[in-house]
C-alpha cells in the first residue's frame, strides 16, 4: 500500500515538470516554426538539389524520399539535445534551486523535463510526417506506429544526452558551443543524406558508433523498407543507446547542483 502511494506520488511530480515543459513549448510557438521551418528547408532544398543527381542506391526512390526518414531524424537530434539549454535557463531564472529544494526526487525531475522534450519532438515529428504524406510518400497504419515508436527511443536517449550535459554547464554560450561539436556528427554521420553502403572502412566505424545511425536505418526501413539493417537489430542497438545515455542523464541529475 505504501509502495503504491509511493508510486503514485512520483507520478503526479513527473506529470508536474511534464506540464509545466509542455506550456512553457505552447507559449513559445515562434521555437516551434523555427524548429519545423529547418527540416522542410533540408527536405526540400537538399532534396530536390541534390536529388537532381540522384545518389540514392535504392530503385525507385528519390533523394527527397530517401532523406526524409533522416531529416525527421534530424529534427529530433537538434531539437533534444539542444533542449538541454533549458537547464541553464533554469538555473539563471533560479527555478531549478525551487525545484531541488522542493521534495522532488532528482529522477522525477530528470524523467519529467525529458517527457518535455520528447513531446517537442513527437509534435515536429507528426508535422513532418503530414509534409511527408502531402509530397508522395507512401505510409500504412503500422509504419506510422514505428515511425513513432522509433521517435521515442531517439528522443529519450538524445534528450537524456542534451539534459546530461546541460547539468554541467553554467554558461548559455558554453553549452551552445560544446553541444555544436555533438550534433553535427550525430547528424552527418548517421546516413542521413547519403548511403552508408560503400563507404571507406574508417567513416564506417565513426557511423557504427553514432546512435543515430540506428534511428535513420530503422526509420528508413520503417518507411522505406529499405534500410541498412534489419528493423528488429536497428530498434535493439537503439534501445540500448538509448538505456545507456537514460542512465548517464539520471547520474548526472543525480550529482547536478542548483546554482
Amino acid at each position: 500500500m505504501q509502495s503504491t502511494i509511493s508510486l503514485e506520488g512520483e507520478l503526479s511530480k513527473v506529470y508536474a515538470i511534464w506540464l509545466r515543459e509542455f506550456k512553457v513549448f505552447l507559449r513559445e510557438k515562434s521555437r516551434l516554426v523555427a524548429s519545423t521551418f529547418t527540416p522542410i528547408l533540408w527536405l526540400f532544398v537538399i532534396g530536390s538539389g541534390f536529388g537532381s543527381a540522384n545518389p540514392t542506391t535504392i530503385p525507385g526512390v528519390s533523394y527527397q524520399e530517401f532523406i526524409f526518414p533522416g531529416i525527421i531524424c534530424m529534427s529530433i537530434i537538434f531539437s533534444s539535445v539542444f533542449y538541454g539549454s533549458y537547464i541553464i535557463w533554469d538555473r539563471k531564472f533560479d527555478f531549478l534551486k525551487s525545484v531541488m529544494v522542493a521534495p522532488v526526487s532528482r529522477g522525477a525531475v530528470f524523467v519529467g523535463k525529458t517527457l518535455g522534450g520528447m513531446t517537442n519532438s513527437l509534435i515536429q515529428s507528426a508535422i513532418l510526417l503530414a509534409i511527408g504524406a502531402a509530397i508522395g510518400i507512401g505510409f500504412t497504419p503500422l509504419s506510422i506506429v514505428q515511425t513513432f515508436a522509433i521517435v521515442l527511443l531517439l528522443s529519450f536517449g538524445l534528450t537524456s544526452l542534451g539534459l546530461a550535459l546541460g547539468s554541467y554547464m553554467y554558461s548559455l554560450e558554453g553549452f551552445q558551443m560544446i553541444v555544436s561539436f555533438v550534433v553535427f556528427p550525430l547528424f552527418f554521420l548517421s546516413g542521413a543524406l547519403f548511403p552508408l553502403d560503400h563507404l571507406p572502412a574508417w567513416l564506417r566505424v565513426l557511423t557504427a558508433i553514432d546512435p543515430a545511425t540506428y534511428g535513420v536505418s530503422a526509420m528508413r526501413e520503417a518507411i522505406l523498407n529499405s534500410g541498412v539493417q534489419d528493423l528488429a537489430v536497428n530498434t535493439a542497438i537503439l534501445a540500448a543507446y538509448t538505456a545507456a545515455l537514460g542512465l548517464f542523464g539520471t547520474y548526472s541529475f543525480s550529482r547536478m547542483k542548483a546554482v
